[in-house]
């Protein structure tokens, strides 16, 4: 069994490999897939991809290589977004990203983009995907450190970021400057130390162990 997973800030290569038996390359891009199947893969699995800049890996190399017998599995990032437009034609997404963007809670690509290091800097994330920061609001106002308008301010202010300037420290200043609540906004601080939800690798996780079982 040949598997191919695409991942670059999401998880280390490394993590995948101690879940999975698996080839590791960096993000996915246009034509990757393609050269995948050529390779002879029997599945592959897409987490991250490159965006922007760079070509993004396209429906209908994903869809062809389907067609070829090869199982494609998503989940996360890039491969979340792919797996929710392409769940009807047979990709596999996991993870609640995933499930989010398929039933129309998330729409918005920038949910999940991230600034990263290239590959000779092993792909370090410089900024904090969206659905990190939500799913870690959440999680502070689950455990009362923030109030429900508290969490709705501070992600309609993170919403408002460029994707690439997203990070806690920046999220915190911006709040303490337009007048969130300051005893909130300190307790949010000092619980985000230990409380962080890192729910893109999360599903990276969840799909791993899901192509291993399968």
């Amino acid at each position: 069994m040949s598997i191919l997973v695409f991942a670059g800030p999401t998880i280390a290569a490394r993590a995948i490999r101690e879940i999975v038996d698996a080839d590791v390359s960096g993000p996915a891009r246009f034509g990757d897939v393609y050269r995948a199947v050529m390779q002879g893969r029997d599945a592959i699995a897409i987490i991250d991809g490159y965006f922007e800049r760079v070509p993004a890996v396209w429906h209908k190399e994903i869809l062809w290589a389907m067609s070829e017998g090869v199982h494609v599995f998503g989940a996360s990032s890039m491969g979340a977004l792919r797996a929710a437009e392409l769940a009807a034609f047979g990709m596999v997404g996991v993870g609640a990203i995933f499930e989010a963007y398929r039933d129309g809670v998330l729409e918005d690509d920038d949910e999940v983009a991230v600034a990263h290091a290239p590959a000779e800097g092993e792909f370090r994330l410089l900024s904090e995907a969206l659905v990190n920061i939500r799913a870690t609001l959440r999680a502070a106002t689950g455990d009362k450190v923030i109030s429900q308008a508290t969490e709705t301010a501070l992600l309609d202010l993170a919403k408002r970021q460029f994707y690439a300037e997203r990070s806690y420290p920046a999220l915190l200043e911006q709040a303490a400057a337009r007048g969130v609540d300051a005893g909130e906004v300190g307790a949010l601080s000092d619980w985000l130390a230990h409380g962080k939800v890192d729910q893109k690798q999360k599903d990276a996780i969840a799909l791993l162990t899901h192509v291993r079982e399968w």
